[in-house]
């Protein structure tokens, strides 16, 4: 049996990568002969590529993982740790616990979830302080990334294109709520990287998101302390970039953490398990707690506390009528997830059936 310390040596190589030594606890004390651990750093159309701390690797994940109907939540998403089984090309053949999941709802009308990033600590959300600046769009990423299990961070950028800074990003404070982590920066300047080195330390993984043209490649070069990713200019009237990162891939820092990067999200959809009542939106559900009556709508009801607050100032009414549209969208959200879960029940129902009458009629082949 191997013992501990060279159980954490021969992990050593992984740290470059954002090893923890948590990580292995969904290991067994021996790997099988030929197995080893790699993470995934990059996900294309044809395979996926994975680094064991000491080189980089095409592997495949087997057919069970990626085939239809497989719930996307299942298949390896880039920061997923893997045990790769040998052959040409390797194969994925197991992940190991995840400690976090970013999903979103993929875009379309079609209910599907779609994996972003696995095993990442923070989630900086980048925002440009130009047209791109938009709170609406900002307090949905924070209620996406709060049924993640990480952390996030409101990165606004290009502060030194506008005059006051501080005045949205005091703003996007008062949205994030007391535990919120909110910076205005210059992603072009060193400094930010020192801003941000916190949370980019050994064992630390952060993923950026946010739209085409807010800053995520700039972002990501300063911290790199190269020019590594591509970068664009964007349109004059809307601030809108072109998509000049086009795959999610993991970037190791020369500050010890990995950086996850993500193409830009024209479509922000909400999966329906996000717990949108805590946060940055406890407050109105404390206050819609003390309604006169426990199903009010908020509407013409006496005793109506989120009215009362609306009339006094106390409330935003911009801000609890996104709360009311994202409540209407998790609701339809889940609605649509359970339809697909029923209709796939009624489907697997059918095929046995059909598959006895088969039987019946044929006999066994």
């Amino acid at each position: 049996m191997t013992d501990v310390s060279s159980r954490a040596l021969a992990f050593e190589p992984l740290r470059r990568i954002g090893w923890r030594d948590a990580d292995a606890h969904g290991l067994p004390v021996e790997l099988a002969t030929g197995r080893r651990v790699a993470r995934v750093i990059a996900q294309h159309r044809s395979g996926y590529r994975v680094h064991d701390g000491i080189e980089e690797l095409a592997v495949q994940a087997p057919a069970a993982m990626i085939r239809a109907g497989v719930d996307p939540r299942t298949r390896p998403a880039v920061g997923d740790w893997a045990v790769l089984a040998p052959g040409k090309p390797p194969l994925i053949e197991t992940l190991l616990p995840r400690r976090t999941l970013l999903v979103r709802a993929a875009a379309g009308e079609r209910y599907e979830t779609q994996p972003i990033a696995a095993n990442v600590d923070h989630v900086l959300i980048v925002c440009g302080l130009d047209h791109d600046y938009n709170p609406r769009r900002i307090e949905r990423y924070l209620v996406l990334v709060q049924g993640s299990g990480a952390l996030p961070i409101v990165v606004l950028t290009k502060r030194d294109l506008v005059a006051d800074p501080d005045t949205p990003r005091r703003e996007i404070e008062a949205l994030a709520g007391p535990a919120g982590i909110v910076l205005a920066v210059d992603a072009k300047s060193r400094a930010t990287a020192d801003l941000l080195a916190p949370y980019l330390g050994p064992g630390d993984t952060a993923v950026l998101v946010g739209s085409s043209g807010a800053g995520k490649s700039t972002l990501t070069n300063t911290l790199l302390g190269i020019e590594k990713q591509k970068t664009s200019g964007v349109r004059e009237h809307d601030s809108r970039g072109r998509h000049t990162t086009t795959h999610r891939a993991l970037i190791p820092l020369p500050q010890g953490g990995c950086l996850i990067d993500t193409p830009g999200m024209r479509e922000l959809k909400l999966t329906g398990d996000e717990p949108i009542d805590i946060a940055q939106f406890a407050d109105l559900a404390a206050l819609a707690s003390e309604c006169r009556f426990s199903d009010c709508r908020h509407e013409t009801e006496p005793g109506c506390r989120i009215r009362a607050g609306i009339a006094s100032g106390e409330v935003d009414p911009e801000r609890y009528a996104h709360w009311v549209k994202l409540g209407a969208e998790l609701d339809a959200a889940r609605d649509a997830a359970e339809a697909k879960r029923r209709k796939k029940a009624d489907e697997k129902v059918g095929n046995k059936v059909l598959g006895k009458r088969l039987i019946e009629k044929y006999g066994h082949r």
